[in-house]
C-alpha cells in the first residue's frame, strides 16, 4: 500500500472542506462550524499573499546579487611621479569599455559590469599610458603615478637648472594672448550682470592636541575634538572649530560703474563674550579676499601676489605646454606655471586655456612654493572653475582657497583655514531698475538676522550642502558656552593676550602693561583701572583708572562715560555715540602713540634728556557720526589746563621783568571730517583698528579757541589736513606715504603751537621722528611728508644665503618744513612765552624750524625671527643742537606674514 504525503496546506483545506459539507445540514449549525470555516479560509490566503511576498524578494535579492557579484569597482589617486602632484583630467578606462577623468584632486572611481575586464589604463596626453591588473567583481584601491613620455620634457617642465627663455617660446607667445585678451574675459566687460553668491569660511586644526586636552581646563572640551575630518585633505586628520556662512546677491553695472550687494543672510559659529566673533570674521575677510586670476595682482594674507596671468607674469614667471586636451568640443591647452625665483611671492600650478579664439581661463589650480618669503603659512592653494556662458566667455563658477598655518615648517600641528566660494544663477546684460543700485554698496537685508537661526533657510540655499562633520561645529560650540570651564578657560587666555581681566559682570580690569611704569617727573607709578563691556550695557560705555607716582605723591586718574545711539557696541560700525571725559595726569608734549599706553612698562626706557613733563586737567564732550559711504565728522568740545613740570617752565617778560606763569588754559570747539573709502578694520567688543589697504585715508580737522568760554585765556584757529595711503608695487613690495600740514591763525605761546611728534623711546615709532627730542621743535605752520617703503625681500630674496633666512628690506625718508611767524616768536615778541632751556648747558631746547627743513633716513631689516625689525635711523638735519644723536638704533615687533 502507497502512502501519499500530504502538506500542511492540503489537510488544512480537507478539514474546511468537511466543516463547509456539515455547515449545509441544518442540525450542524449549531456546533459551530460555520466559524471555524470562515476563519480557516482566512487562514489560507493570508499565507498565499505571504507565500508571494517572499517569492518575490527572493527573486529581487538572487537579481540583486548577481549584479553586485558581476560588478567591478576600482577607486585611487592619479599624481605625477616627479613633483608628486595630482593629476586633473586624466583618461581611467578598460579596452573596448567607457571611461572616467580623474578630478582636481586627481581622485577617481571606476566601475565596470565588464567581468571579463583585467586591465586598466591611465592615459594623459604628454605622459605615457600606465595599464594596471585588477581584479573582477571586486571593489579594490589602486594609487598609480605617470611619468613623462619624452625625458626631455621632464627635464625642461620640472628642472629648475634647465635653459629657459621668453623668446621664441610658444607657451609665453600663448600667455601674452591670454593677457592681450583679459579685458573681454573678464566679468566688468558686460554692461550688467547679476548673480548669487555663497561664501563658506572654516578654520580647522590639523592635528588633534593630546598633551592639551590632558590639561584640567580642557578635559571637559573633548566633545569638541572628536568631531575629525579624514576625508577632506589627504593624510591630515582636520578639526574644525570655528565656520561662518554668506549668502548674498550681487549686481554690476558697467556704466556708470556701480556695485551692489544685497546680503540675503548670515550664519557664524558663536563663541560666545569672550572670543571677539566679529573681530576673527573681519580679520579673515581681510586674509582671504575675493580672487580674481584677472588681476594683474591678488591680495591673500595681507600680501600682493602677483598674477601668472599679470602683464608682467613674462619677466617673473616660467611657462610650458605640457598638455592637449578637449572638454565639450572645446581645445584647450594645459600650461604649467612656476616662478623664476621660488622665494618671490608668485604662485607655481597648471592652467587649462580655451583656443576659441577668446583665450579665456577654463580652470586654474595654483599654491605657492615652500621656498616663498611668507610667515607662518605651510601651504597656501588655490583651485578655481570657469563656466561656458551664453555668450559664449567663461566666468567662474567657484573659488576654493586653502591655507595651512603653522609656527614652522615642521611642526606637527597647525590651522587650516578654507574659503570656499560658489557662484550661480549668472545674468549677463539683464538691465535692473536704479533703485537696485541706489544707495549703500552693501545691504544687509533685515530677514537676514532671522535667518542665521534659520536651519531650513540654509538647507534650502547653500550651493553645496555642509558634512555632516560641518553641521555638527555649529552645536559643539553652541555646547561649549554653557560649560564653566569654558568660561574660566577664556577668560585666563584673554588676560594673557589681550592684558585685560574680567572681575564680575560687564567690567574687564587692566590692561596689565600699564600696572607698573616709571619716569623722572613721578618716579615709580602705579595704576589700576578698567572698562566695561557690552554684558554691562550694550548703550553704555564706562572707563577709568586711577594711579599714584611715589616721586611727585600726587593721584591721577581718569573717567568717561560714553553712550551709543546705535544701541549695539560703542565701537560697532556705524559709529554713533556720545562721549564725557575728564583726566588729570601727566603726558610728555608732543608724544603720540598708536594702539599703546602711554604708562606701557616697556615704553619706560627712553634715550637722552628725558625731563619735559605736563600735567594735564582735560575735560573733552566729543559726538562722533559715521555717514554713507565711509565718511565719518567729528564736533567736540575741550578744556584743557595745562601745568608744565620738569624741566618746562613757563616765562614771558614784562615790563623788563621775567614773569613765571603757573599755568595755561584754553576752551576749544572742534569739528572734522574723515572720509577712508573701502576702509577695513578689525572690529573688537570696545576697540576698532584700521586694516591698510590700497585706499587713501583723508582728515581734515578745525579747532577755534575761545577767550572768555569756561576760563579758556586765548583766541585762535588752528586748521590740520592729512592724507594717509598705501601704493601696492607688486614684486617691489609696497610704499606707505602720509602728507601733513597744519596752520594756526592768531597769537599763541608756544604750549599751544604745533609740537612736532618726537621719540626717545627705543622703539620705531612710524609716525613720529624718531631721531628728534621731546618738544625740540614747534610751528605754526608746516608740512611733512613721511615715506616708508617695504621691498619684502625682493634683493635679498636673491642672495643665496640670505634668502633662507626670508629677511626683507625696509627703508624710510621723513622731511618736515615749518616755522613760526614773527608774532608768535619769544625773540621778537618778548611778552609771550620763551622757549624752554637746557638744564646742563641753560641753551634751548625748543626751536622753530628755520629754511632747512628737519630730515631723518633709516634703513632697515624686518622680519628677524619673524617679528622683530631693527632700523638705522641718521638724521641730516639740525645736528648742532643740544642732546641729540646724529645715529640711532630702533626696534619695532610686529606680527605679520
Amino acid at each position: 500500500m502507497i502512502m501519499r504525503y500530504k502538506s500542511a496546506t492540503q489537510r488544512r483545506f480537507e478539514k474546511i472542506k468537511s466543516w463547509q459539507k456539515k455547515i449545509t445540514d441544518p442540525c450542524e449549525i449549531d456546533k459551530g462550524y460555520e466559524g471555524q470555516y470562515r476563519m480557516g479560509l482566512k487562514r489560507i490566503k493570508m499565507k498565499k499573499f505571504i507565500n508571494a511576498i517572499l517569492y518575490g524578494l527572493t527573486i529581487i535579492i538572487i537579481i540583486t546579487s548577481g549584479s553586485v557579484q558581476a560588478q567591478t569597482v576600482v577607486r585611487g589617486f592619479v599624481r605625477d611621479a616627479v613633483s608628486k602632484e595630482p593629476l586633473q583630467s586624466v583618461s581611467v578606462y578598460v579596452q573596448d569599455g567607457k571611461g572616467v577623468t580623474t578630478k582636481d584632486d586627481g581622485s577617481y572611481t571606476y566601475a565596470t559590469m565588464n567581468p571579463t575586464a583585467k586591465n586598466i589604463k591611465f592615459s594623459y596626453v604628454g605622459y605615457k599610458t600606465l595599464s594596471k591588473t585588477i581584479i573582477p567583481n571586486r571593489e579594490q584601491t589602486m594609487d598609480v603615478e605617470l611619468v613623462f613620455s619624452d625625458a626631455k620634457n621632464n627635464v625642461i617642465v620640472k628642472s629648475k637648472r634647465g635653459k629657459y627663455s621668453n623668446k621664441n617660446n610658444p607657451a609665453v607667445d600663448l600667455i601674452r594672448k591670454v593677457i592681450d585678451n583679459k579685458s573681454k574675459n573678464r566679468v566688468s566687460s558686460h554692461n550688467f550682470v547679476e548673480y548669487e553668491q555663497y561664501e563658506k569660511m572654516e578654520l580647522s586644526l590639523t592635528n588633534k592636541p593630546e598633551k592639551l586636552l590632558k590639561n584640567k581646563l580642557l578635559k571637559n572640551f573633548t566633545f569638541v575634538f572628536d568631531n575629525v575630518d579624514t576625508t577632506k585633505m589627504e593624510g591630515k586628520y582636520l578639526l574644525p572649530v570655528y565656520m561662518t556662512e554668506k549668502l548674498s546677491q550681487k549686481y554690476y553695472r558697467k556704466n556708470p560703474e556701480k556695485q551692489k550687494t544685497y546680503v540675503l543672510g548670515e550664519k557664524q559659529v558663536n563663541y560666545g563674550d569672550f572670543i571677539d566673533n566679529n573681530g576673527i570674521k573681519s580679520y579673515l575677510n581681510r586674509l582671504y579676499e575675493d580672487v580674481d586670476i584677472y588681476e594683474n595682482n591678488i591680495s591673500l594674507l595681507t600680501n600682493q601676489f602677483l598674477s601668472p596671468i599679470a602683464d608682467l607674469s613674462p619677466t617673473f614667471y616660467r611657462f610650458y605646454i605640457t598638455d592637449t586636451v578637449e572638454n565639450e568640443g572645446i581645445k584647450l591647452i594645459r600650461l604649467s606655471f612656476a616662478p623664476k625665483n621660488p622665494t618671490d611671492l608668485l604662485f607655481k600650478g597648471i592652467m587649462f586655456i580655451t583656443l576659441d579664439g577668446n583665450y579665456s581661463i577654463q580652470k586654474i589650480n595654483m599654491s605657492i612654493s615652500k621656498h616663498a618669503n611668507l610667515n607662518w603659512v605651510r601651504d597656501l592653494q588655490i583651485k578655481q572653475d570657469f563656466e561656458k556662458g551664453p555668450d559664449g566667455r567663461y566666468h567662474v563658477i567657484s573659488t576654493n582657497t586653502a591655507t595651512e598655518f603653522a609656527l614652522a615648517k615642521n611642526s606637527g600641528g597647525g590651522v587650516v583655514g578654507e574659503r570656499t566660494v560658489s557662484f550661480k544663477n549668472f545674468k549677463i546684460n539683464t538691465a535692473q531698475g536704479e533703485e537696485v543700485y541706489a544707495g549703500a554698496p552693501v545691504v544687509t537685508n533685515i530677514s537676514a538676522n532671522n535667518n542665521n537661526a534659520s536651519d531650513s533657510f540654509w538647507m534650502a540655499h547653500r550651493h553645496p550642502q555642509l558634512t555632516d562633520i560641518e553641521a555638527r561645529v555649529y552645536k559643539n560650540i553652541d555646547s561649549l558656552q554653557n560649560l564653566r570651564s569654558y568660561k574660566r578657560f577664556t577668560d585666563i587666555a584673554t588676560l594673557v593676550l589681550a592684558g585685560y581681566k574680567q572681575a564680575g559682570p560687564g567690567y574687564e580690569v587692566g590692561p596689565v602693561s600699564a600696572f607698573y611704569s616709571f619716569n623722572p617727573v613721578e618716579g615709580f607709578r602705579l595704576r589700576a583701572g578698567g572698562r566695561t563691556t557690552p554684558n554691562f550695557n550694550k548703550s553704555l560705555y564706562f572707563e577709568n583708572y586711577l594711579a599714584y607716582g611715589f616721586k611727585d605723591q600726587k593721584w591721577k586718574y581718569f573717567l568717561s562715560g560714553t553712550y551709543s545711539f546705535n544701541h549695539t557696541s560703542v565701537y560697532a560700525y556705524p559709529l554713533n555715540f556720545l562721549r564725557l571725559s575728564y583726566q588729570y595726569d601727566t603726558k610728555i608734549p608732543g608724544q603720540e602713540l598708536q594702539f599703546v599706553q602711554e604708562d606701557n612698562f616697556f615704553l619706560s626706557f627712553k634715550r637722552g634728556n628725558n625731563d619735559k613733563w605736563l600735567y594735564n586737567n582735560i575735560f573733552k564732550a566729543e559726538y562722533v557720526r559715521e555717514l554713507a559711504k565711509n565718511v565719518s565728522v567729528t564736533a567736540g568740545f575741550k578744556n584743557w589746563k595745562q601745568t608744565p613740570a620738569g624741566s618746562i617752565v613757563y616765562e614771558k617778560q614784562h615790563e623788563g621783568y621775567v614773569n613765571s606763569v603757573p599755568d595755561v588754559t584754553t576752551s576749544e570747539l572742534s569739528a572734522e571730517i574723515r572720509w577712508a573709502p573701502h576702509e577695513q578694520f578689525y572690529q573688537g567688543k570696545v576697540y576698532r583698528i584700521p586694516i591698510i589697504n590700497k585706499y587713501p585715508i583723508f582728515k581734515l580737522r578745525y579747532i577755534a579757541g575761545i577767550k572768555g568760554l569756561a576760563k579758556g585765556e586765548y583766541n585762535y584757529h588752528n586748521l590740520n589736513l592729512n592724507i594717509g595711503k598705501r601704493f601696492y608695487l607688486s614684486q617691489l613690495g609696497y610704499t606707505d606715504m602720509t602728507f601733513e600740514g597744519g596752520y594756526i591763525f592768531g597769537q599763541v605761546p608756544f604750549p599751544l603751537l604745533a609740537i612736532h611728534r618726537a621719540n626717545q623711546t627705543y622703539s620705531y615709532q612710524l609716525n613720529s621722528y624718531n631721531m628728534m627730542n621731546f618738544m625740540e621743535f614747534v610751528s605754526d605752520h608746516y608740512a611733512g611728508v613721511n615715506v616708508d617703503h617695504y621691498f619684502n625681500g625682493f634683493f635679498f630674496n636673491k642672495v643665496p644665503l640670505l634668502k633662507k633666512l626670508k629677511l626683507r628690506e625696509v627703508i624710510t625718508g621723513k622731511i618736515l618744513y615749518g616755522g613760526v611767524r614773527s608774532e608768535n616768536d619769544p625773540n621778537l615778541v618778548a611778552s609771550t612765552f620763551k622757549f624752554p632751556l637746557d638744564n646742563k648747558t641753560n641753551l634751548p631746547s625748543t626751536y622753530a624750524l628755520g629754511t632747512q627743513p628737519y630730515v631723518e633716513v633709516s634703513a632697515g631689516i624686518a622680519n628677524i625671527f619673524k617679528l622683530v625689525r631693527v632700523d638705522v635711523v641718521k638724521r641730516l638735519t639740525y645736528l648742532n643742537h643740544p642732546e641729540v644723536s646724529q645715529w640711532g638704533i630702533r626696534t619695532r615687533f610686529k606680527f605679520d606674514f
